[in-house]
């Protein structure tokens, strides 16, 4: 039998690799540090028995809407994956009880924002629509390969239709702000705050470059494809894959931690284990980042000079309740709503990212709230309930307290992390009237606590680094960098870290697993 493709790591890149690959015909040996497989989709009973969480990753929508779950959905469905909807993904509930809800049908969203501001739901109707009408151009720049002669013939296809500067100006107010778009483009404070955390979910903030067209496409996303969870929990997403890269001939090791990648006259030929066991390979597949890559598992004389540059973003706070019952929010209409951003506005969602960025525990986080439940009811015992919450703007290193009320040092302790919570509760609490009365128990995960459970989340960033403009497309992660090519020969890296960067997508393990045949 030929030496298989090594694959390192088991998150949705590795697994969508290794699948392709095996389907393919080829030999493929995925191998796992952890004795949990599937990297960030993991669940658990944290709080009370037969209360399943989600530890990490939860919703599936840019799964859903990829080339890789497009080619291997009915695969994955034989082994068992399916996955439950909500018509309510998204909605924002203030602090005096203002909310909106959005709903997969357009012309429902345009009356509902036309409610709170006349005109709003036109611009809507404009921002959804416009990512429609760009989507070959725009979906290609967010998922395929840029390097390559495909995408400078779809680049020169667009210069013709558009003309040189009808091009450059798409460019350009593609760069634009998220501040930017919702303040011209909105007047409701309300809608505002529906759109302003989400580019949190994709490592930006409401300044950064690029990230108001990151929001469109998260509106248009969302209204399209929902916010879709895994029946029975994120962690049965990596099972079928497992069962899938099996049945095809494929091997899947868990608790297998590679120590050092093998390089023979500048070609990767296999790794060796923690353990002192030395396998062969065909090529290398990392799913890392850079750091883990060119420090740990390379000899430091294989490290590209920018290696020790490379940023990493905001750290991820995680927090997990079991409820007693069904919550009773200050708002109607939230029920069915998958996820639930608590805040009041783009300066309240600047202001907590600001804070984070500068090492500060935000005096006012911005929190999503998951009702996973509602959309599964297998996650809980009957009449039960659960809420996953997940804090964006958490500090990978402590600087202080921007309320000045929790005693700090630069680094996560249990203490910290308990006092954090406490204000997160606080909060939550001021939005569901019977917290008190159902609240049963609660479990925390501080940014420190997510890099322990899985060493890609360096200081708890769930990005694989800062997703700025000069960490990201064709310059991700270095700006030499061209695709998941290394200077190693059959040397690969794909991952959060790599273009086209983080999320449940499979974008950088589909596009590795095509160019090599799959």
């Amino acid at each position: 039998m030929s030496a298989p493709h090594l694959i390192i790591g088991s998150g949705i890149n590795a697994l969508v690799a290794a699948a392709l690959l095996a389907r393919k015909g080829e030999s493929v040996l995925l191998l796992e540090r952890s004795e949990h497989l599937g990297g960030c989709m993991r669940t658990e009973e944290i709080t009370l028995p037969g209360y399943r969480h989600d530890v990490m990753a939860a919703t599936f929508v840019l799964f859903l809407t990829s080339p890789a779950y497009g080619e291997l959905a009915e695969d994955l469905g034989r082994h068992g994956l399916e996955f439950c909807h909500t018509p309510h993904p998204t909605a924002v509930l203030r602090p005096g009880g203002q909310s909106a809800v959005l709903t997969m049908d357009r012309a429902a969203n345009v009356a509902a924002f036309d409610a709170l501001n006349k005109g709003d739901g036109k611009q809507h109707d404009a921002d959804v629509g416009g990512i429609e009408a760009d989507a070959e151009f725009l979906f290609a720049l967010l998922g395929n390969p840029l390097w390559s002669g495909k995408m400078a013939r779809l680049v020169a296809k667009q210069a013709w239709k558009r003309g040189l500067k009808g091009l450059k100006s798409w460019f350009g107010d593609a760069l634009q702000p998220a501040r930017a778009w919702l303040d011209n483009g909105y007047q409701s404070e309300t809608v505002q705050a529906l759109w302003a955390p989400w580019v949190l979910h994709t490592g930006l903030t409401p300044e950064s470059t690029y990230s108001g067209q990151m929001g469109r496409v998260i509106a248009f996303a969302l209204e399209a494809a929902g916010a879709p969870i895994a029946k029975g929990g994120a962690g049965t997403v990596p099972e079928a894959f497992r069962k899938l890269i099996e049945e095809k001939g494929g091997e899947v090791r868990t608790g297998v931690d590679v120590a050092r990648i093998v390089v023979r006259n500048g070609q990767a030929v296999g790794v060796e284990t923690a353990d002192g066991e030395t396998i062969d390979g065909k090529s290398v597949i990392a799913s890392v980042t850079p750091t883990q890559l060119y420090q740990r598992l390379l000899d430091k004389t294989h490290a590209p000079e920018k290696t020790g540059s490379y940023r990493y973003g905001r750290g991820n706070f995680q927090l997990h309740y079991a409820l007693d019952g069904e919550p009773d929010w200050i708002s109607d209409g939230l029920d069915d709503v998958a996820l639930i951003h608590l805040c009041d506005g783009i300066d309240s969602v600047s202001k907590s990212s600001n804070e984070a960025e500068r090492g500060l525990l935000p005096e006012t986080p911005t929190i999503c709230v998951g009702q996973p439940h509602r959309l599964d009811a297998s996650r809980v015992p009957a009449g039960k309930a659960i809420l996953w919450l997940q804090v964006p703007d958490a500090p990978r290193v402590i600087k202080g307290d921007a309320a000045g009320e929790i005693a700090t040092g630069p680094q996560w302790t249990e203490a910290v992390r308990e006092a954090f919570a406490d204000r997160l509760e606080g909060i939550l609490r001021k939005h569901i009237r019977n917290f008190d009365q159902i609240k049963l128990a609660r479990r925390t995960y501080s940014p420190a606590d997510l890099n322990d459970l899985n060493i890609n989340l360096v200081g708890g960033d769930p990005y694989g680094g800062a997703c700025t403009i000069d960490q990201f497309f064709i310059w991700r992660p270095f700006t030499h960098s061209i695709n998941s090519a290394t200077t190693i020969g059959n040397l690969h890296m794909i991952g959060a870290s790599t273009h086209p960067g983080p999320g449940l997508g499979g974008g950088s393990g589909y596009n590795l697993a095509k160019r090599m045949g799959a």
